[in-house]
This record gives C-alpha cells, sequence and structure tokens, in this order.
C-alpha cells in the first residue's frame, strides 16, 4: 500500500512511475514492472483519462455552445469566447491559407493538451491511494502528457494530417519530387536528398512528442521526488512555489504544442506555391 511504501522511497517512487497495464493477448491486469518485453501492453491509465479529460471538455464546449447568447454573455460563455479569440488571432497570425480545420485542430490540441497538464498539479498520492484502497489496482498515473504513448500518439496525428496536406496540395508525384529532388535538384542527390527529407519529415512529430512528455515528466518527478524524499512539514515549502510555477509550465507547453502544429500544417500547405 502507499502509506507502506512512504517508509521505503525507492519504492515509493517506483511505484508512482508505474502505470496501470493490461496485456491485450490475456485481457488482465499486469503487476507493475513485469511487461517490459511484452509488445501488446496498453497503459490504460493514460488511455482512461485522455477520453475523460477530451470528453470534458468536449461537453463543456457543446452545452456552453447550445446556450450561447447575443446578449450580456455568462462568465463561462465569455471564458471560451476569450479562449476562441486567443485561438483565433494565432490561426491566422501563423497559417497563410484557409482550411475550416485548422481553427479546430488548433482549439482542440491546446484545450486536450492542457487539460492533460493540469492531472499534474492533483495531489501524486490522491489518485493512486483511492484506486489501491477501493479498486485493489497495483498502479495509477494520472497525467497522460507524462507517457511518451501518449505525445507521441498525438504527434504522429499530426505527421498523418501534414502528408494528407501535402499529398493533397502537390500531388503524389510533386509529393515524392519535394522528397527527392531538394535540397539538390540533381539526379546525383537522389538517395542523399531522400534520406535528409526523410529525416526531417520525421523529426517533426518525434521532437513534437518528445519535447511535451519530457516536461510533463521532469514535472511529476519533481512532485513525486518532494513527497518520496522529504518529509512532510517540508514539502508544502517546495510542492507550492513548484505548483505555481508549473502553472506556467504547463500552460506553455500546449501553446506550443498547439503553435508548433499551426506552423507544420501551414508548411505543408503552402510548400506548393514555393
Amino acid at each position: 500500500m502507499i502509506l507502506e511504501k512512504i517508509l521505503d522511497p525507492q519504492k515509493y517512487i517506483s511505484h508512482h512511475l508505474n502505470h496501470l497495464q493490461i496485456d491485450l493477448c490475456n485481457f488482465k491486469i499486469v503487476p507493475p514492472g513485469t511487461c517490459s518485453s511484452h509488445f501488446w501492453i496498453l497503459n490504460i491509465d493514460s488511455i482512461l483519462f485522455s477520453f475523460i479529460l477530451g470528453s470534458f471538455f468536449l461537453s463543456i464546449f457543446y452545452i456552453v455552445g447550445r446556450s450561447i447568447t447575443q446578449s450580456v454573455p455568462g462568465k463561462m460563455q465569455a471564458f471560451i469566447e476569450l479562449i476562441f479569440e486567443f485561438i483565433s488571432t494565432n490561426v491566422n497570425s501563423m497559417y497563410q491559407g484557409k482550411n475550416a480545420l485548422i481553427a479546430p485542430l488548433s482549439l482542440t490540441v491546446f484545450i486536450w493538451v492542457f487539460l492533460m497538464n493540469v492531472m499534474d498539479l492533483v495531489p501524486i498520492d490522491l489518485f493512486p491511494f483511492v484506486s489501491e484502497k477501493l479498486f485493489k489496482l497495483p498502479a495509477m498515473r494520472i497525467v497522460p502528457s507524462a507517457d511518451i504513448n501518449i505525445t507521441l500518439s498525438m504527434s504522429f496525428g499530426v505527421l498523418i494530417l501534414i502528408l494528407f496536406y501535402t499529398i493533397k496540395m502537390k500531388g503524389f508525384i510533386g509529393f515524392l519530387k519535394e522528397l527527392t529532388l531538394q535540397p539538390f535538384n540533381h539526379p546525383i542527390f537522389f538517395i542523399f536528398n531522400l534520406i535528409l527529407e526523410f529525416v526531417s519529415l520525421l523529426s517533426k512529430p518525434i521532437s513534437l512528442g518528445l519535447r511535451l512528455f519530457g516536461n510533463m515528466y521532469a514535472g511529476e518527478m519533481i512532485f513525486i521526488l518532494i513527497a518520496g524524499l522529504l518529509p512532510w512539514w517540508s514539502q508544502c515549502l517546495l510542492s507550492v512555489p513548484w505548483a505555481i510555477f508549473h502553472i506556467l509550465i504547463i500552460s506553455l507547453q500546449a501553446f506550443i504544442f498547439m503553435v508548433l502544429t499551426i506552423v507544420y500544417l501551414s508548411m505543408a500547405s503552402q510548400s506548393h506555391e514555393n
């Protein structure tokens, strides 16, 4: 149990870094630390909280959208209108072109990633303790953006959109020419160009996902270290200031993920004109 693991900082920290995993082959929960070589393993806690946060975001915006008024808006409507204005301003300044998908996509990315990051501010022992006491679950992590599988899945979703709009705007032949005739427009550099462009294309989603994962994992780790290594009377002296500073980090990381998504899609949509 968590209260017992506090007596051993190493076990305490290790416990908080384990995911609640399910083996798809046997459809059963896997004990922490026993499935490192198994491919068909899902971090079910990350998927669950991602789904819950996404559903929460969509439900709130849907309810407010159905009750929107032209008169004096309520506090929730005014707040959402500010978010819409913020997203619209950034999209118009960075995306050169017209695409009905970009603004809704940017809004979804920003809010969803922000909500995932906000979970890092929840007391780290709360959900693991409740899940262990009530549901007898061996582990529980509640910050989806601190799971590299989630961040890379989102970033590779952006890659699919990049490929789709690149091929849509330039055609498949134009896309192949871009991969093989740039930056050196000569047949002798065909293989060299292909390697360079493939690495450049693949580096976009990888860097996008790793940046978000690295920052959120580091923030979560600091909370765990504070709780696991320091006496209880000194934890507030460090955890509260770090939580306040972390609010800036979680907001900035959501904004960066959104901005890079817009920039990459803008490059994919406009490169055919160059």
